[in-house]
């Protein structure tokens, strides 16, 4: 068994003098499954824990596709399904996940983010409980961007977006290519801002509209705008864009603060929605009856062993994946 392997205290940003591979036993903890891990994609997340997010230590990666292997008793029919993961393990005791919301459990951890060992490995331990069948229609590549397709549907949980909404998205890596994709089957005018013409043209290709963040839009034109950005200043960008008592939704999950003046917000009543993990369910849905697509995404497959040339293509190309 084999683990790619953050060492936090050694780690300097921009550069991978802390990382490695190592071979070990991997613990499968009690009352959980072993899953060995097919492929697991590269997010912005862990290019942020690269610098310094979450203070992470340990191995990261939380989006994958596997096969589980063992089970305790009562969960043994799991052995040889294909599944992905939802990366939030809660107490199972407290208000929030007896009201089936262990992503803000208080003493949760979170696969290869919080106190837990991720998908960036041969193998990993989750509760059966966390499981989703892969359906067989459904690929490997498409699987493991089940994640990050939930996240994007968490969106339609917390926002009334309706076919008569005109929505920005500012961003046009691989999670705003796949928020304009989901936010897009409400019926909504979906449009994208980005900077990349390449970004922009793989967006177009998508059937999206897409326009550079320089050009000139009227400011206060959409009922909603998402920040996709991983960057501090696509919340200001997405405020310039939101008209009076629209939602700004923020996505970005980043190392370091977001200098952003927020007397506009109170001046036009705007709502600003936290949004991150969502619902599996409506991800497979949707990737499976073809309403995202994620062929135009996919950038490179690398073994674990090489994992310098996989995190600098992630940083300049889109969707990258780690074969373990």
């Amino acid at each position: 068994m084999k683990s790619l392997v953050i060492d936090a205290d050694r780690h300097t940003p921009d550069t991978l003098d802390a990382v490695h591979v190592e071979q070990h036993d991997i613990e499968t903890r009690a009352g959980e499954c072993r899953v060995a891990v097919t492929l697991a994609g590269i997010c912005g997340t862990d290019l942020q824990i690269l610098q310094g997010y979450a203070g992470f230590s340990g191995v990261p990666g939380h989006e994958f596709v596997g096969v589980v292997e063992t089970a305790p008793d009562g969960d043994r029919h799991w052995i040889g399904k294909r599944v992905v993961g939802e990366i939030n393990i809660g107490c199972g005791t407290c208000d929030w996940c007896r009201a089936d919301t262990a992503n803000h459990c208080p003493t949760r951890t979170v696969l290869g983010i919080v106190g837990r060992a991720g998908a960036f490995a041969s193998h990993l331990s989750l509760p059966a409980g966390n499981f989703h069948i892969v359906p067989d229609t459904l690929d490997d590549e498409a699987a493991v961007l089940v994640e990050p397709t939930a996240a994007a549907c968490e969106i339609l949980t917390q926002v009334d977006i309706g076919p008569r909404a005109r929505v920005g998205v500012v961003g046009d890596g691989r999670m705003a290519l796949l928020v304009g994709q989901v936010l897009r089957t409400t019926g909504a005018d979906v449009t994208l801002f980005g900077k990349h013409d390449w970004k922009l043209q793989v967006a177009r290709d998508l059937g999206l509209d897409a326009k550079r963040s320089a050009d000139d839009v009227p400011t206060s034109t959409f009922d909603v705008t998402v920040d996709v950005t991983g960057r501090p200043a696509g919340l200001s960008r997405a405020m310039e864009l939101v008209r009076p008592r629209g939602t700004v939704v923020m996505k970005s999950t980043f190392h370091g603060e977001t200098p952003i003046t927020l007397w506009p917000a109170i001046v036009d009543e705007v709502t600003l929605v936290g949004s991150r993990c969502g619902p599996f369910a409506d991800a497979i849905a949707l990737l499976t009856g073809g309403q995202v697509h994620i062929g135009p995404l996919l950038a490179g497959t690398y073994p674990l062993e090489e994992f310098g040339a996989a995190f600098n293509a992630a940083r300049s190309e889109l969707k990258v994946l780690l074969q373990p």
